[in-house]
């Protein structure tokens, strides 16, 4: 194998953060500006109950790639936290809030912390990494499992329950000639996986 030379690389430099199969983590630290924090919890209260909205988890469908975030103001109302779970690259991921509600939503809340750019100016990225400080440890409980994918599990589930639910499933359960298909492993196994 040979190898890697500065022109194969690539493009992207290497960003903080710990990952866990699919997952990645990101977490900033900031300086909240002196006499924002009050203005930040309100902001903060807004973003919180926005987070149910309509437009907001139609942004995040979109973005596709966020498992979780949140927002803590600590040390006296002198500082704040951004953390969140991802899929992805780290320059996608960062790209994809501009783009969205939620770009809007980010630079309301990163407005009260000491030279926060803004979420699409092109030195974001160079602001986040600095005020970025990676986990000591990172685990995700389902490493290989993509926001898409729990999503699509969480389709097939639903629509597997209905199934389920239907007298036309019971009837074939009941059915001798499919005795056959019931028997079998697999199909015991969905069974106790649907019952658990």
């Amino acid at each position: 194998m040979a190898a890697t030379t500065d022109a194969t690389q690539s493009a992207q430099p290497e960003r903080p953060g710990r990952t866990d199969g699919v997952c990645s983590e990101f977490t900033v630290f900031t300086k909240i500006k002196p006499g924002h924090a009050d203005a930040l919890r309100e902001d903060l209260a807004e973003l919180a109950g926005g987070s149910s909205d309509v437009k907001t988890r139609a942004a995040l469908r979109q973005i596709g790639t966020l498992h979780d975030a949140r927002h803590v103001i600590f040390d006296n109302d002198t500082r704040f936290m951004f953390a969140s779970v991802f899929d992805g690259s780290w320059d996608t991921y960062i790209d994809d809030f501009g783009k969205t509600v939620v770009g809007a939503r980010f630079d309301k809340v990163f407005s009260h912390t000491e030279g926060f750019p803004g979420v699409t100016d092109p030195g974001v990225k160079d602001w986040f990494v600095s005020h970025q400080e990676p986990a000591g440890v990172f685990v995700s409980s389902y490493p290989d499992l993509t926001v898409q994918q729990i999503w699509k599990d969480q389709r097939v589930d639903e629509a597997f329950q209905e199934v389920l639910d239907t007298p036309e499933f019971r009837a074939a359960l009941e059915n001798p000639a499919n005795a056959e298909l019931l028997a079998t492993p697999a199909f015991q196994k969905l069974m106790e996986e649907a019952a658990a």
